[in-house]
């Protein structure tokens, strides 16, 4: 079945991965179609949205091409309707990944109303993973998409705004402070994301700060447009000052947190040594899930058999699944949330790009030969600062301490025919970080751009993030250029925030694979 996403640039996703689609015309007009899904569009709106309100002589013609064009793409004919006087996009519930996020906000509100705030947070959660940046990021400059980026933008920060208030009243604060207070930079008119920091900050004990972002916002307000904050961040203000009991998150018995594992999933017995042998050192510290999947039914005996020794093996705290399944991304991915893993490890004998789209954990792609531990000089990172460098490192440093093994930071080399300096500033603040977080030093290692697979060539695992174009590159690229044979697992960060990267770099990286 086909995927439309339009909570991001426009794409649509079947089963073998993206559809390449057109140019700009032909993309917005799949856009408009979507954005009425279910609904006919006269061709005369389609060519006035195209046009931005004045279309040409040969603007119908324009049209019907256009439409001619989508369709010769696998599974659109279906999915395109002639009904005049126009078009039609026929999609099923969650299909869309707007109707999605509108369904799974809508039974939040349903949640909450019956009293199950952690399902309203989860389900809110779920909801904003759908987003995968500014909506139609790739139309922003088209007239007729400008209305509705800025109404699902609404619907996203309402969300997000939503979700806040249930995380402040399960008691999660302190996990809230870093990124209420970059929703606040990013949104410093938004009075209700600067009540939600206030009282985070209250809530965690740092008063002064909380007055200081209302005297912020207020700052804000009056310099920008001569107004006082609204009646409600005032009140908040004078709670504070007078330490209102209140503003305490409500006293309620909760579980204790689920221990956060590592979940291992393989469909095939030969993935199986590469990827054990990538949590070996972590066990018996760290929780596993180590799950065999089966495309029959007669498998089913041999492959449970087959992973309870596996996991056996390790000596560690090991739960163990086999069932049949012709999803393995899908069935990945629920797993992974149903059980609040915090690692996904999987091979790289498989296309992993679905898990990386719905994964809300870190996700550990595992190639090459299987890691022997006792063999090469450690835990190479190639680190450049991305995003998914940093998680990574997380994971490196991780994997370095539990095993023992030296942690080495490769970085470029200066090249002064461009102007560029070395790598080894990033370098040390990335080895500050891991020893803040996980007490190993990094260990620096300058090389020339074109020097990276012979400068890895002695690790005894080489840990890299993908590159930060994985959707319109691929992920094997980077495996090619490091070399193919020797242990490699390449990282992509999850949506979950942690503690490794510095603070001023505002950004979202994985989260701590720290004790």
């Amino acid at each position: 079945m086909l995927e439309f996403r339009i909570l991001g640039p426009i794409e649509v996703v079947r089963d073998r991965g993206a559809i390449r689609l057109g140019g700009t015309k032909q993309r917005a007009t799949l856009a408009i179609l979507l954005l009425n899904a279910n609904q006919v569009v006269p061709i005369d709106r389609l060519a006035d949205d195209l046009y931005a309100g004045t279309p040409p002589v040969s603007a119908v013609k324009q049209v019907q091409r256009q439409i001619s064009d989508l369709r010769k793409q696998p599974g659109l004919a279906e999915a395109i309707e002639t009904r005049s006087p126009g078009y039609l996009v026929r999609l099923a519930t969650d299909q869309l990944d707007l109707r999605a996020f509108e369904r799974l906000v809508s039974e939040a509100a349903e949640a909450l109303t019956g009293g199950e705030p952690q399902r309203a947070a989860d389900l809110l959660r779920s909801a904003l993973r759908l987003w995968r940046g500014p909506a139609l990021a790739d139309l922003a400059y088209e007239s007729f998409a400008q209305p509705a980026i800025e109404r699902l933008e609404e619907l996203r920060l309402a969300a997000l705004e939503q979700r806040n208030d249930v995380e402040l009243e399960l008691g999660q604060h302190t996990e809230l402070v870093g990124e209420l207070d970059e929703l606040v930079a990013l949104h410093p008119l938004r009075e209700r994301f600067r009540g939600q920091l206030m009282v985070a900050l209250y809530r965690a004990g740092r008063q002064a700060e909380a007055l200081d972002a209302y005297r912020a916002a207020r700052s804000a307000l009056v310099s920008e447009f001569g107004l006082e904050p609204g009646p409600e961040l005032q009140e908040l203000e004078r709670q504070i000052l007078r330490q209102d009991p209140a503003l305490l998150p409500r006293a309620r018995a909760r579980e204790p947190a689920p221990a956060r594992s590592v979940l291992v999933v393989a469909d095939r017995d030969t993935d199986m040594d590469g990827l054990m042998s990538l949590v070996e050192p972590l066990t018996p510290a760290t929780e596993l899930i180590v799950a065999r999947l089966v495309a029959a039914e007669d498998d089913l005996a041999a492959a449970a058999a087959m992973v309870r020794a596996r996991a056996a093996a390790l000596g560690g705290n090991a739960r163990t699944a086999a069932f049949t399944t012709d999803e393995v991304a899908r069935d990945a991915v629920r797993l992974a949330t149903t059980w609040a893993v915090r690692l996904v490890v999987v091979s790289g004998t498989h296309d992993p790009t679905p898990v990386f789209e719905h994964s809300p954990a870190d996700v550990a792609v595992v190639s090459g030969q299987a890691i022997d531990w006792a063999a090469g000089e450690g835990v190479f990172v190639p680190f450049g600062g991305t995003e998914h460098d940093w998680a990574a490192l997380e994971l490196g440093a991780w994997l370095a301490s539990a095993a023992n093994a030296p942690l080495r930071l490769v970085g470029t080399r200066a090249d002064p025919s461009r102007g560029r300096r070395d790598a080894s500033r990033l370098l040390a603040n990335a080895s500050i970080a891991v020893q803040r977080l996980v007490g190993v030093t990094g260990e620096p290692v300058l090389v020339a751009r074109d020097a990276f697979a012979a400068a890895v060539r002695a690790a005894t695992v080489v840990v890299a993030g993908v590159s930060s174009r994985w959707r319109t590159e691929g992920v094997g690229g980077r495996a090619t250029r490091l070399g193919d044979k020797r242990p490699l697992v390449l990282v992509h960060a999850g949506p979950r925030p942690g503690g490794l990267a510095p603070r001023e770099s505002r950004t979202r990286f994985s989260w701590s694979l720290g004790t």
